[in-house]
């Protein structure tokens, strides 16, 4: 008698395989050496398949398989102390080398759940990425779009056959959509369903096609549509269309279209939630004495209050000039931050000013300054 394979030979996966890479393995070489489907040479044939059952019976189980792993086919063997059973294909007792569902999913069977047949069918969904201004996103638009997608067609409407003439009953499955099977396996002759290789699972045949569609009852067309895109709609945000996607089958609804919403960059805002930011510059001078300024927003330009001695930095409020609220009433805000320019050309007589400036001031000119300065030299002292 030839010695034993591996078992991991046998179904061609490495040791430590998982679980589902031995299962699909197993599966795999069943359906290739499967007696019924090996006529030439069926007894070769099962002394494989019987040598792949063993080794899945083994390696499926986790106690079998840690027993193997650690002493080999010995483990198997009543001779040397291993339990019993080795050797049996079917593990001795019922079935022990498969599970019924292996067996089913190994036809074809689903379990041997019944087939049934095919009934209405949702049209598939569509997406559409679509790109808007800043304000657009903010204060919402209507927008037409050229959807191209597949319909029924309107001269048959959708049955398929030409004008005049009907869909008749499918002479296999008798309209059921499903054509009973039998199969030989292992455990004899199983009869199963499929769906119809005659009518594809529609239950009816078309004689006469329709000469627009071809026969398929759908054409590709090209719609277009009204989107109305809603205020205060962020980045990455999708609009969905209800019954604006493909057409359905065997009567089935329609899909519905996404609109996917990509904002273009604006050159002076940027949004935060609900907020909008916006950085504006101011003179030092501005800074110092305070000042009125005009802001942009979204809704023109106001007047903005800068209170003396402001820094680079700040952020000023103005209170609803935001992004309205997606879902609600109100809007968000409007961040303004204060950048100090410094000037880099001066006068003569600015320098002069600037000096007198300075030494009127003395410390007190940046009193920030001056702490910063004590603080570094008791860091050294």
């Amino acid at each position: 008698m030839s010695e034993k394979r591996d078992y991991y030979e046998v179904l061609g996966v490495p040791k430590g395989a998982s679980d589902d890479e031995i299962k699909k393995a197993y599966k795999k070489l069943a359906r290739k050496y499967h007696p019924d489907l090996n006529r030439d040479d069926p007894k070769t044939a099962e002394e494989k398949f019987k040598e792949v059952n063993e080794a899945y019976d083994v390696l499926k189980d986790p106690q079998k398989k840690a027993a193997y792993d650690q002493f080999g086919h010995d483990a198997f063997d009543p001779r040397r102390g291993g339990s019993a059973g080795g050797g049996n294909p079917f593990g001795g007792a019922g079935f022990g080398g498969f599970d019924m569902d292996d067996i089913f999913d190994m036809f074809g069977m689903g379990g041997g759940r019944r087939a049934r047949r095919q009934g209405p069918e949702r049209g598939a969904d569509l997406r559409y990425d679509l790109e808007i201004s800043f304000e657009e996103a903010a204060f919402g638009k209507e927008v037409e779009l050229s959807i191209p997608r597949e319909e029924n067609c309107e001269t048959c409407g959708g049955s398929g056959a030409a004008k005049g003439s009907d869909a008749e009953t499918c002479p296999v499955c008798h309209g059921s959509g499903q054509e009973q099977v039998m199969q030989r396996t292992i455990l004899g002759s199983m009869m199963s369903s499929r769906t119809c290789s005659k009518c594809h699972g529609t239950g009816k045949i078309i004689k006469t096609p329709c000469t627009d569609c071809s026969g398929t009852g759908r054409r590709r067309v090209t719609r277009t549509m009204k989107v109305n895109i809603p205020r205060g709609v962020d980045d990455g945000q999708r609009v969905r269309v209800t019954g604006g996607g493909e057409a359905g089958v065997r009567g089935g609804a329609n899909g519905d279209l996404y609109v996917y919403i990509f904002i273009r960059p604006h050159k002076l805002f940027q949004r935060r939630g609900n907020d909008v930011i916006i950085e504006i510059p101011i003179t030092f001078v501005q800074a110092s004495l305070g000042d009125t300024v005009q802001v942009p927003t979204l809704d023109g330009a106001v007047d903005l209050k800068i209170p003396a001695g402001i820094q680079t930095g700040t952020v000023l409020r103005v209170k609803g000039k935001g992004i309205p609220n997606l879902r609600g009433a109100g809007r968000g805000d409007q961040h303004v931050r204060i950048r100090v320019t410094t000037p880099q050309k001066l006068s003569a007589r600015q320098k002069e000013l600037l000096q007198e400036f300075a030494e009127l001031s003395g410390d007190a000119v940046n009193p920030e300054q001056k702490s910063f300065t004590e603080k570094f030299k008791d860091l050294f002292a």
